[in-house]
């Protein structure tokens, strides 16, 4: 299913096509609706490049559960 955005809410928002589709992508990941490799993927980064992304956002590549944690 296409997801149309269109040019005057990019316009709006500051951002280009692929801006749009690196903050989407993020925010995603970071909601944990998506895999690292499947936002890379969908934000068209390699998956080193989705990584730097979201260390610059401030976002954790890994999400350490308090289980995990007991565990250790």
């Amino acid at each position: 299913m296409p997801l149309t955005i269109p040019d005057s809410v990019l316009e709006q928002a500051g951002l280009s096509e692929d801006q749009a589709r690196v903050e989407i992508a993020c925010r995603l990941f970071e909601m944990r609706r998506l895999s690292l490799w499947r936002a890379a993927q969908w934000a068209g980064l390699a998956r080193v490049e989705m990584e730097a992304e979201l260390l610059r956002r401030g976002i954790s590549l890994y999400e350490v559960t308090t289980d995990q944690l007991d565990a250790e």
